[in-house]
């Protein structure tokens, strides 16, 4: 006999029917929100080509070196499992011909992630992500904008832990002097550097500033400010950007550590960071404006951002906030004998086809038995329906938080119950 397998791959995890309810109320959340905000829904494939994310998420970051799930389909193609959701969204856009439509394009996703890292709190190797992104514009409005929404998913989901960081990162123009800047200073201190980092020196040393290793970290430090070598446009672009989020009421820190070692990424980064789950719960974005000419198409301005609901299920749940209620049964039918059970059934299903979650018993259990399940149902209502109630019609609806009885017939009991 083959071995039982009752355990699911390491960091996977179950959404048992107890708490599938609070993902339905956040993903119901999310994407209210972003309809509320002009974005519409866009659906990719699980799986791409492995050389879109080796172009559209980067081939030097540890994302495609070390936590893509790739391997060779029968036909001897190389598929990877979606890390991420921008590179597909950008794939979509282009083979379809969005950029034809009104400008700006704004897209929304739900969709399941896959990489091999180390599972950790609120951090899954499958995970669900939340994303949205915007095409079409470079206006720093559009960056408020965006910034905008997730500062409302927030306050929506009643998260109030939670702190905006801003960065610019400059573009093309004013970038390579500041790679300069930023390779001299290093040079200084290739010693201290982890040999990941001796590696990106000439390649891109921006890339450095977000190294994780202490060593390179403390060296990070006295590096190169990026905001203080932007040229006249990026300057203007951030100034505007942070005018804008004072004037919504949205607080924001500027913080020059934040980057992205990407070419294409422009302009503005943000994060938002919880610290209720450490450093894990944060929400990236910002703009990547050289993303689609990457992929081998034009060149628009595009913004977005992503985040993870198992972190914010897990920021939910420990600061408290609300994620809606449990399913509970409208109305339970009891029945006696085998008339009453059929007549059962079929209220149960004019019930349900307005609307209402109704049960009826399919087991056939004694009338004390029933009364017992749709107590563990937590129906609101109960009916009990025997010969009599059959032949007349007439038939009492008890409330089971009080046990209030109301007369009423058969008939009516749909109408009735949908106003309650």
């Amino acid at each position: 006999m083959a071995k039982l397998i009752t355990t699911a791959p390491r960091g996977t995890q179950d959404v048992l029917p107890q708490e599938s309810y609070k993902w339905h109320f956040i993903e119901g959340k999310l994407m209210d929100l972003a309809r509320r905000y002009g974005f519409s829904e866009v659906r990719t494939p699980t799986f791409e080509h492995t050389g879109l994310f080796d172009r559209g998420v980067g081939d030097t970051t540890d994302i495609v070196q070390k936590e893509m799930y790739t391997f060779q389909d029968k036909g001897g193609r190389s598929i990877t499992l979606r890390p991420e959701g921008t590179a597909g969204v950008a794939r979509c856009v282009l083979e379809h011909g969005l950029l034809n439509n009104p400008l700006p394009l704004k897209l929304s996703y739900l969709i399941s992630c896959f990489r091999y890292e180390k599972p950790q709190a609120g951090r899954f190797r499958e995970f669900r992500q939340f994303g949205a992104e915007v095409f079409g514009s470079q206006d720093p409005a559009v960056d408020a904008e965006v910034i905008a929404l997730v500062a409302d998913i927030f306050a929506t989901l009643g998260i109030a832990d939670i702190a905006l960081e801003l960065n610019s990162i400059g573009c093309p123009n004013c970038r390579p002097a500041y790679h300069e800047k930023l390779r001299a200073y290093f040079t200084q201190h290739i010693d201290s550097l982890c040999p990941t980092c001796r590696e990106r020196l000439e390649k891109n040393p921006l890339r450095i500033l977000d190294c994780k290793n202490d060593s390179c970290k403390e060296v990070a430090k006295g590096a190169p400010l990026g905001i203080d070598n932007l040229c006249g446009e990026c300057a203007d672009h951030f100034a505007s950007l942070k005018e804008r989020l004072t004037a919504m009421g949205i607080p924001f820190t500027v913080n020059p550590q934040i980057v992205r070692g990407l070419d294409y990424y422009t302009k503005t980064v943000f994060e938002f960071v919880s610290t209720s789950i450490g450093a894990q719960g944060t929400v990236c974005g910002g703009r990547y404006d050289g993303l689609l000419e990457a992929l081998g198409g034009p060149s628009p301005p595009a913004i977005g951002f992503a985040v993870g609901l198992q972190r914010l299920l897990a920021v939910m749940e420990q600061d408290g906030a609300p994620l809606g209620e449990p399913p509970a049964c409208d109305v339970f039918l009891a029945s006696i004998g085998q008339s009453a059970s059929v007549e059962a059934q079929k209220l149960a299903l004019q019930l349900r086809r307005a609307e209402l979650h109704a049960e009826s018993d399919v087991q056939g259990r004694s009338l004390k038995a029933q009364m017992k399940y749709a107590d563990k149902l937590g129906a609101r209502y109960t009916v009990v329906l025997g010969d009599d109630e059959v032949k007349t019609g007439q038939i009492k609806l008890k409330r089971m938080g009080d046990g209030q009885v109301e007369e009423t017939t058969l008939e009516a009991l749909p109408a009735l119950l949908c106003n309650k």
